[in-house]
């Protein structure tokens, strides 16, 4: 009898589940940040899960609208009154498989040639079946 060797079906495996969640997230902050470069307020919260709360200075906002809300005064058509928007990331946390801890490094370069400003923001994510979404976001 003679052996015949079949062809072996390779299936692969969506691009998303190849990547680290460190690279998904990464790669969605990079959106947000075209995003908020070009105007883009709702391309900019994206990111943000509805559910999603906001802590900065003495303020906390308690989902995506009023977050939404809050930055909405700086968009303009083809960019924002802010500034270009860059990130950083700092130090990453898991803290499950489906929970992501990020410490990152916003920077806001202002198109008037003034000095950047930058900070600090901690961004706990969280995987839900539209991808990882920030459900936390305590910035200074």
């Amino acid at each position: 009898m003679k052996s015949m060797l079949l062809p072996v079906l390779v299936i692969a495996a969506p691009a998303a589940a190849q990547t680290t969640p460190q690279a998904q997230i990464t790669a969605a902050m990079n959106d947000s940040a075209a995003a908020w470069n070009r105007g883009d307020l709702k391309g900019f919260m994206a990111l943000y899960a509805e559910d999603a709360l906001f802590a900065a200075g003495d303020k906390l906002k308690r989902d995506s609208r009023e977050i939404a809300a809050g930055y909405a005064p700086s968009f303009v058509s083809g960019g924002n009154k802010r500034g270009r928007l860059g990130f950083e990331m700092l130090a990453w946390r898991t803290l499950s498989p489906v929970h992501q801890l990020l410490v990152a490094r916003y920077v806001l370069t202002p198109a008037d040639g003034t000095a950047p400003q930058s900070g600090l923001t901690t961004l706990l994510f969280e995987r839900r079946k539209a991808g990882w979404r920030i459900i936390s976001d305590h910035s200074s």
